[in-house]
């Protein structure tokens, strides 16, 4: 196969009449009266006229089209249905403030941008800020479908043909288009059919339960692309709803169900109910359990949890999961290499590190091709590019140490990145919202533990001389935020100080700042502000 498209086909030939998407009536509730089922056959004839409209319009390879379609069946139809004509699509976080989203759309050079009905009004406010043009559509009026700006280029999509633009935080304050390929997607749903140990897909019969974000690589890639690949059905809910978990689970049938680390711990924190026996999960799969509830979970629900590495960048070419006992349950093991990748650990200094030793995470496929099954690049970004392929590994950011039987086992990110609840956020992009507060003279912004969420966000402010050192205070710096930051990106915790750990050439030192940080968390000297982020969604 070439495309996402064309493997959707050859699915569709071979399990029509297979269960390809369900949505709990507790996800589809919001938008519909009941839960609700499309078997491959009954998707793929929703996604023909959009496909037939999309052509007419003249869209095609080159046009890259935003999606504002949160985790709905309208995703899939306008993102197979662009697929089959060679189109880019730029999946779009609606929880994202005006101003975050007009970047992504800037910055993609989107020619189109598809919303839900109710979310119109949110993309063409996030357009105008723009200087360029941008065509808006709503996802259900087929009829009234703007025509491209431009004819597309005649040419058809390979393997190597972007199919996806997804945005990433990274250490240098805006996101990043990560460049992903229609191989991309393929070669994950070919690893998810080959890991092997605890993941095993029967064909035709597994059912996949992901509260995960269609923006983000594991819902859109992973899931996605292991379901269609298998013909097997795609359980997605809209969002995490701890409440219903286990009846949502033992209702749709799940036989895997996929994580992020916060989940488990939220789970644990329930009392037992009755679907928790009813559930029939053969395991699940993620990232980031705390070591510390990982094997009560697996003790009290029965089925394992398979940690897994990974990172938009890296694709399934880099992948490292402990699908294979030992899995060192309670140790952040994520397993041992596979046959198909290679990996070096470095020093600050570029040095590989002693054997057992913790050392930042380079990753690249083994064979001709080092880079098969990774991104294809920053989009408009060549430098960043070759620097995270400097010396022809992915430098991860992530330190990991290798134990004496071959194992990896996480231990923290070098990467000035905060990973809140599974979304990846740029403390630089925090600071700079935050800069524009007229009661902040300087500030830094870190990463400090939170059992819930892996980390949580600490601003550590420097006030100007006449504004008050106070909780309001403290109060109010969120609330002017909120303009800028989406929800997860406001600070949890404020502390004012008096001055900041900085080098002879007046830059931040990270390190300091973030020990300094866990040391005013610990010691209760800051503003705990993380109430105030749960009423600012949209």
């Amino acid at each position: 196969m070439t495309s996402v498209y064309k493997q959707w086909q050859a699915s569709v030939e071979q399990y029509s009449n297979c269960e390809f998407l369900h949505i709990p009536a507790s996800a589809a509730k919001a938008y519909h009266p009941e839960a609700i089922t499309l078997s491959y056959g009954e998707m793929d004839a929703k996604i023909v006229p959009w496909q037939q409209a999309y052509a007419e319009a003249g869209y095609g390879v080159g046009h890259r089209v935003a999606l504002l379609l949160e985790n709905r069946p309208d995703f899939f139809i306008h993102w197979f249905a662009l697929n089959a004509l060679g189109v880019s699509v730029v999946p779009i976080n609606g929880d994202m403030q005006d101003a975050e989203i007009a970047y992504l759309l800037d910055n993609s050079e989107s020619c189109l941008a598809v919303a839900l009905p109710e979310r119109i009004e949110q993309i063409k406010t996030a357009a105008a800020l723009n200087a360029h043009s941008l065509a808006i559509a709503n996802a259900h009026d087929v009829v009234s479908l703007p025509a491209a700006p431009e004819r597309a280029r005649e040419q058809d999509g390979d393997e190597q043909s972007e199919c996806a633009l997804l945005y990433t935080s990274g250490s240098t304050g805006k996101p990043k288009g990560c460049i992903l390929s229609n191989e991309y997607f393929l070669e994950f749903g070919r690893w998810y059919q080959t890991v092997g140990g605890h993941i095993q897909l029967e064909p035709g019969k597994e059912r996949l339960l992901t509260p995960l974000p269609l923006v983000h690589m594991n819902a859109m890639a992973v899931s996605t692309m292991g379901m269609v690949m298998s013909g097997g059905c795609l359980i997605q809910l809209d969002r995490f709803h701890p409440r219903s978990w286990w009846q949502s689970v033992a209702e749709s049938r799940a036989s895997v169900v996929h994580y992020l680390g916060v989940l488990p711990a939220i789970l644990l924190n329930i009392e037992p109910g009755e679907w928790e026996s009813q559930i029939t999960v053969k395991f699940g799969f993620g990232a980031g359990v705390n070591p510390a509830h990982h094997k009560t979970f697996e003790d009290r629900f029965g089925f394992p949890l398979i940690e897994s590495w990974a990172m938009s960048e890296s694709g399934s070419g880099g992948c490292i999961t402990a699908a294979e006992e030992p899995r060192h349950v309670g140790t952040c093991c994520f397993g041992k290499l596979p046959d198909d990748v290679e990996v070096k650990l470095i020093d600050e200094e570029g040095q590989e590190v002693a054997f057992g030793e913790p050392g930042e995470l380079l990753v690249r496929a083994k064979g001709d091709n080092p880079r098969k099954g990774f991104f294809s690049g920053y989009y408009k970004n060549p430098e960043a590019t070759a620097e995270a392929w400097e010396g022809g590994y992915l430098h991860t950011g992530d330190v990991v140490r290798q134990s004496e039987d071959g194992s990896f086992h996480f231990v923290d990110r070098r990467k000035n990145v905060i990973r809140r609840s599974g979304e990846n956020i740029s403390a630089l992009e925090v600071e700079a919202a935050l800069s524009q507060d007229p009661g902040i003279d300087q500030l830094a912004v870190c990463a400090v533990p939170d059992e819930i969420r892996g980390d949580e966000v600490m601003a550590l402010i420097i006030l100007e001389n006449d504004v008050e050192n106070s909780e309001s205070t403290a109060e109010q710096i969120v609330e002017r935020a909120r303009e800028r930051l989406v929800y997860y990106k406001l600070p949890g915790y404020i502390a004012f100080v008096d001055e900041l750990p900085t080098t002879a050439s007046n830059k931040p030192q990270r390190g300091e700042i973030k020990k300094l940080g866990a040391r005013i968390l610990e010691e209760k000297r800051c503003f705990n502000l993380c109430h105030l982020k749960k009423g600012s969604k949209r």
